[in-house]
């Protein structure tokens, strides 16, 4: 008999075609033996569980910083682009994190107020401003979003190079799926003087 799980701890299979696309209108898995089938479920569980530990993850460092899911993502971009010697302004922040010029200048203004950033004259370009993220908010997020980088740096330093390759490799097959208004978000123009805008 099929052990059940107590009242309660049911589990939701989320990937399972036999069970989501009985008649593969949308998932071909003919071709696939029962282990090779297992085998993919695996991983969609496992990249599922991943997502769920990363939005875990993210909200626990919103709520300690304070901050909203497009204020962290203008930190982080900020953060990396300090590190990089790149001098950031509105319109690629607004670029990066696709949103309207006025969102982004709403979005400037509580960082500003919560002495995250600060914006001063851009050195090279006198119509636009330059924006950096203030020492104790980096101090901060070092210590929040840092460390739990540091751990997820350490699990794919050790893998062999081929893992490596292999894992490389499947996230750029995973992100080639999708649509076009998602994959544009994640790509952001940028200048080889070390300016963008």
């Amino acid at each position: 008999m099929a052990k059940r799980n107590a009242p309660g701890q049911e589990r939701v299979v989320l990937h399972d075609p036999v069970t989501m696309d009985p008649d593969e209108e949308i998932v071909r898995r003919s071709h696939l033996s029962d282990d090779e089938l297992a085998g993919v479920i695996r991983v969609l569980d496992a990249m599922q569980r991943w997502r769920e530990t990363e939005r875990r993850m993210s909200e626990a460092s919103r709520r300690y910083m304070k901050l909203g899911d497009t204020d962290m993502r203008a930190l982080r971009l900020l953060i990396a682009a300090q590190r990089q010697g790149m001098v950031v302004t509105p319109g690629f922040i607004a670029g990066h994190l696709g949103i309207s010029t006025a969102s982004t200048t709403k979005l400037l203004d509580r960082l500003e107020a919560g002495r995250h950033i600060t914006r001063t004259p851009h050195p090279s370009d006198r119509r636009s401003l330059a924006i950096e993220v203030t020492e104790e908010t980096r101090r901060v997020a070092r210590e929040s979003v840092g460390r739990a980088h540091a751990l997820r740096f350490d699990v794919v330093a050790a893998l062999t190079d081929q893992e490596r390759r292999t894992v490389a490799d499947f996230f750029d097959a995973m992100t080639a799926t999708a649509v076009p208004e998602a994959r544009g978000s994640a790509e952001s123009p940028g200048t080889t003087d070390g300016s963008v805008h």
